[in-house]
């Protein structure tokens, strides 16, 4: 099995301890994990925003840098949604689009593990953004993973299908809309009581953990990669 880990732009400049938990939490299952200097971007924001000819030469770029490896796994549903549902639709990028797994995808489908031998002590409830929630159908995955979790408690989040305002590039058009969005889904989740708000996307966690910080709620964002990763012994978020 060649699996690589695709570990998205986001992460890549600002959450890299979430690529390092995506390679700790894998290589703990012995999977052997290759990271490819050569990727980039996938596209998502030029095409989000309509620009599909500035979109291919980055699908490209993409769809090279991971051929020949069985498995792309990437902590990030909308990157996960734009290769497998948009790629198709800019041009022929061989089988790329059946080879990407947003990570629970991976964990759950392919590895075929709930317990990844994790341990966090803590109240957790849970954010299902809207590409893996709505595009990618992630259902029950992520939440199978975190109820066997030793130690975590796993809270119910009201409102959970609603979107948390993010959108990409609708947070930068529609300021506005988006905080008050933000707003209601952080108001929702402190409601719970909850230590850790936990997602599977950094671009929803950034936006509502900076809500969170801006409020000075005790709440804080966490990946889901990195609770999967983090063991008694070895404590990573």
């Amino acid at each position: 099995m060649r699996v690589a880990l695709f570990v998205t732009c986001v992460n890549d400049a600002l959450y890299p301890g979430t690529g390092r938990a995506v390679v700790t939490l894998l290589e703990r299952l012995g999977v052997e994990v290759d990271f490819p200097a050569a990727q980039t971007c996938c596209g998502q924001p030029q095409f989000n925003t309509g620009y599909r000819a500035q979109t291919q030469p980055l699908a490209r770029r993409t769809a090279t840098a991971f051929a020949g490896y069985d498995y792309v796994v990437t902590p990030s549903g909308s990157c996960s949604a734009m290769i497998r549902d948009n790629y198709p639709k800019l041009g022929d990028f061989g089988d790329l689009p059946d080879r990407v797994y947003e990570l629970t995808e991976f964990l759950v489908d392919v590895l075929g593990v709930t317990d990844v031998g994790a341990h966090y002590p803590h109240t957790v409830t849970y954010h299902p953004s809207c590409h893996g929630l709505r595009m990618l159908g992630l259902g029950e995955r992520p939440l199978q993973l975190l109820r066997a979790v030793k130690g975590l408690t796993l809270l119910d989040l009201p409102g959970a299908e609603e979107c948390c305002g993010f959108g990409g590039t609708f947070a930068v058009k529609n300021p506005a809309v988006s905080a008050a969005m933000a707003a209601d889904k952080t108001r929702n989740a402190l409601a719970t009581g909850a230590e850790v708000l936990c997602g599977a996307d950094n671009s929803c966690l950034m936006h509502l953990g900076g809500t969170l910080r801006r409020q000075g709620a005790p709440l804080r964002a966490v990946h889901l990669a990195e609770i999967l990763a983090s063991t008694e012994k070895e404590p990573l978020a």
